[in-house]
């Protein structure tokens, strides 16, 4: 099909073709979908929804397009360029002149929008074409146009051309069409590493990571020697090789064993808590880094187009854990600045991102795949430097720091906000300190740094935590309610009003060694809580070798070298088990209750000592001083916290004015703040 039928083709079905000039970098858009959202979202007004396709060229011979592994290996067009399409959804106020003028890109997690952590009171089940959808809408109620842009290419596809109605969820995952390298006279193959760590036996696995089902690489050669799968018992542990025999590239279907080039099935079964891991010469891989470029080339475009779908003067990047670490890597390689120079984003709110940085731009690389503390181990995630400000690793010699290429960023804005999860889990401590760990490392003038003080990951444990939570013979709860979003939502308007009005945000909040509120692990002290053991064991980076090509973006040797452990530290706690340092929501500040941002992996035939993926847990105090001392608690009780529920209230109230004034809790969010911690109260205080 030509373009021009193609076109043509679109235009009947109802799909708009929105061109752009020659010299941008998103050559045309597709308009698949555009609807009005019911409702008006404060001086925004009404609001519409438009889904489509962006589709993008990159110049290999571009310098800003440089460090982009293997684009010069891809098929180009007539113009000399390498062609990427991303799926992608706006929200934008209908009116131009009630815009903030002002977007955030959501930069998908594994394909699906995450800007609705700033939002409250959501109805997730409503349709996107409903207010109830978006709740309180705080972005929205800016005037803030959203803009959610798949860029991940092992995301499977989730919008059809035919398909111009989006499901009511709006939870279908955003597509990236990354460029392929490679064909099949002249293949490209290489090493690919899949870890395999299950809760539940299974006899088949995909090759890739199973969080979102993502595309694996394809299998080179079923008989290639190279394919090797081994088992062990601990992360460091020894390998043991399963015989090639008793395992093959296939999966089990109603129809029996069929042959799949992206899966393997284990004759005897793949068991719970070990670790499995199948090394394999995988073909056909894509230009990653593509993702890279495709998320600045919309930014840029979006400011420098005026015909641009969206037009906006300034722009803010969002990401959240995986898309956190998307930014880190981002800014690490000097991806803001676009192919005529220009600084793409003016800022950056970096989410959960701990130390690390990922999967995003070298062959065959998994965009999926992390670190975690009981899977998904050694991959390129944590790797120095981690500091934004150059440092020296005293184990290896090299020297660098996560901003040293400002290309395109020197003057943007960026928001390093983490949660007390991100220092068990996601070595967070490494960002600023020194890789020996005996020294605080500060942050560059345009940046801030923020600790939701013992937050566990990304988002809350749904409140009220229902009774099935319960972790049996305890007090206590798996899942952390504790409500960072308020803060969250607090802080993402401050880096607004930095970026647009130039209004400097609060000093930054984190625990440091010259405070003396970041401690070894093991030289945490816990308050006694009966029957509830303790953390000890965080994730744990190290320095890996994947080979001599791996600074050109090529993995030769997997799995890699182990070397040397890098030193952690982790928020120091108080005599109720709480953080004491960072930004002190109110749970912390009027407590009622124990707020650990880790969760051990208690009842598992193995690793019963290592920590529970990105969830936190739960501990109510004792409600009297009798209950303390009948039960062993070290934890001051309720009742000697707070005479009664007034002199709670009245504390609650004190503290909802010092968060605002310190402007980490928006004004407009005091009666829910306030609404929460009565509802705590009702539930785990003293009787009235």
């Amino acid at each position: 099909m030509t373009k021009a039928v193609r076109i043509a083709f679109l235009v009947l079905l109802g799909v708009t073709v929105v061109g752009a000039p020659a010299s941008a970098r998103v050559v045309r858009v597709e308009i698949l979908s555009r609807s009005d959202i019911s409702g008006t979202f404060g001086n925004a007004g009404i609001y519409e929804r438009i889904t489509g396709r962006v589709y993008f060229a990159f110049d290999p011979r571009n310098p800003e397009n440089r460090q982009i592994v293997d684009l010069d290996l891809a098929p180009r067009n007539a113009n000399g360029e390498v062609e990427a399409v991303s799926d992608f959804v706006i929200l934008r106020p209908k009116d131009s002149k009630l815009s903030a003028d002002l977007a955030v890109i959501d930069i998908v997690n594994r394909g699906g929008m995450t800007t609705f952590v700033f939002n409250l009171a959501r109805n997730g089940q409503a349709s996107p074409q409903s207010a109830a959808f978006y709740g309180d809408a705080l972005l929205m109620k800016r005037g803030v146009t959203i803009v959610a842009l798949g860029w991940q290419w092992d995301v499977p596809p989730g919008m059809d051309a035919l398909n111009v109605q989006p499901p009511t969820s709006g939870q279908r995952p955003l597509n990236f069409q990354a460029p392929k390298v490679g064909s099949r006279e002249h293949p490209i193959t290489g090493l690919v590493r899949s870890d395999i760590t299950i809760e539940t036996s299974t006899s088949t696995m995909s090759l890739g990571h199973f969080l979102g089902a993502p595309i694996a690489y394809p299998v080179a050669d079923p008989d290639d020697r190279a394919n090797v799968l081994t088992v062990r018992d601990g992360p460091l542990t020894p390998r043991t090789v399963i015989p090639r025999n008793e395992w093959r590239f296939a999966r089990l279907t109603e129809a029996g064993i069929v042959n799949d080039p992206r899966a393997v099935y284990l004759n005897r079964g793949f068991l719970p808590d070990k670790i499995y891991e199948l090394v394999y010469r995988a073909k056909d891989p894509v230009v990653v880094g593509a993702g890279l470029a495709a998320v600045r080339d919309m930014m840029s475009y979006l400011k420098y187009d005026p015909s641009a779908i969206a037009h906006v003067r300034y722009g803010i990047g969002y990401g959240v854990s995986q898309t956190g670490r998307f930014i880190r890597h981002f800014l690490y390689q000097g991806f803001n600045a676009d192919e005529s120079g220009r600084a793409a984003f003016d800022g950056f709110f970096v989410h959960t991102a701990g130390a690390g940085r990922g999967s995003f731009n070298h062959r065959f690389a998994q965009p999926s795949r992390d670190a975690q503390p009981y899977s998904t181990f050694f991959y390129p995630t944590d790797v120095f430097p981690f500091t934004s400000v150059p440092t020296r690793d005293p184990v290896t010699g090299k020297r660098g720091g996560l901003r040293d290429n400002l290309r395109g960023s020197a003057t943007t804005k960026v928001f390093y906000v983490d949660g007390g999860y991100e220092y068990w889990g996601r070595a967070a401590s490494l960002t600023h300190t020194t890789p020996d760990g005996r020294r605080d490392v500060g942050f560059l003038p345009t940046e801030r740094r923020y600790v939701i003080a013992s937050a566990q990951h990304s988002s809350p444990a749904a409140w009220p935590l229902p009774d099935s939570l319960r972790i049996p013979g305890t007090s206590a709860y798996a899942g952390d309610p504790l409500d960072q979003r308020l803060a969250l939502r607090a802080l993402m308007s401050d880096l607004i009003d930095w970026v647009s009005a130039g209004k400097t945000p609060p000093p930054s909040r984190y625990p440091t060694l010259a405070d003396g509120n970041l401690v070894r692990p093991g030289d945490q002290r816990f308050p006694t809580i009966p029957n509830l053991p303790v953390a000890r064991i965080p994730y744990q980076p190290y320095r890996l070798d994947f080979g001599p090509r791996w600074p050109q973006g090529i993995i030769d040797v997997e799995p890699p070298k182990i070397g040397a452990p890098y030193p952690l530290l982790v928020p120091r706690t108080d005599s109720i088990g709480n953080d004491v340092a960072g930004v002190q929501s109110i749970e912390l500040v009027v407590p009622l209750a124990t707020y650990y941002p880790w969760q051990l992996r208690r009842g598992r035939s193995a690793g019963n000592d290592r920590l529970v993926s990105f969830r936190g847990t739960f501990i109510p105090l004792p409600r009297t001083e009798a209950d303390r001392r009948s039960s062993g608690d070290s934890r001051p009780s309720i009742e000697s916290l707070y005479r009664n529920r007034s002199t709670f209230v009245a504390r609650v109230d004190l503290a909802i004015a010092a968060l605002v004034r310190e402007r980490f809790l928006l004004p407009e969010d005091a009666s829910v703040t306030r609404g929460r911690m009565n509802d705590v109260w009702d539930r785990y205080g003293l009787s009235r």
